[in-house]
This record gives C-alpha cells, sequence and structure tokens, in this order.
C-alpha cells in the first residue's frame, strides 16, 4: 500500500479507515507541526521529502501548488464526505492500482445524491 500524509484539516476517522484498508498514514498531528499555521507549500514540501502522498480537503490551495509544479510525491484531494468508512474505500479504490503516485494529482469526490 502507499505512504501517505494527511494534511491537518484531514478526518481522523478517514484515517483510521484507511490504516484498516492497509495504508501507511502518518498525520500532521503526529509530527508535532499540527496548530503551526504551515504554509502549504510547506505541508506539500514535507510530504515529498518523506515520499508520501498528501491527503487533503484543502482543494483549490493543492490544485494551484500543483499546477505550479508537479514535482512531488503525489497529492489526493477530497471533498468532504461525513460517510468517513464510504471516502476511505473511495480513496483507497482511487490509488491501489497506482504504483507511482509522483507528480499525480487525484480527486474524491463525495458522491452526488
Amino acid at each position: 500500500m502507499h505512504l501517505l500524509y494527511s494534511n491537518e484539516n484531514f478526518p481522523f476517522p478517514v484515517i483510521r479507515e484507511l490504516r484498516k484498508l492497509g495504508h501507511d498514514i502518518l498525520t500532521i498531528q503526529e509530527t508535532g507541526m499540527a496548530g503551526n499555521a504551515m504554509p502549504d507549500e510547506a505541508v506539500l514540501s514535507f510530504a515529498a521529502e518523506n515520499g508520501r502522498i498528501l491527503l487533503t480537503m484543502n482543494r483549490k490551495h493543492f490544485f494551484r501548488l500543483h499546477k505550479i509544479n508537479p514535482d512531488h510525491s503525489g497529492i489526493v484531494a477530497c471533498t468532504f464526505d461525513p460517510d468517513f468508512k464510504g471516502q476511505a474505500q473511495r480513496i483507497h479504490d482511487s490509488i491501489r492500482k497506482i504504483e507511482n503516485m509522483a507528480g499525480q494529482l487525484i480527486r474524491v469526490n463525495r458522491p452526488s445524491c
């Protein structure tokens, strides 16, 4: 499975479900950097330096960063979904068959009703 890094605003219940699916996830809280108002560029750089795909709900800013510099380990940008288990499964399904996420931006959206 993939090495992932979750941004500060990413829901922990989704992280817990992704871990159950076998993903290695490091959270910004676990690094001790939460609450430091880290710029998005620094968050993405940390993920890339550690070979981790960034998980974020901050789509607009990371879409822009991806366009400016696609040299990263991958970005999974999600919309909020209160179905945490379903969201984790959609993320898992979106990335599990991709061997190398480097430079890729994947969108995982909440299903429409």
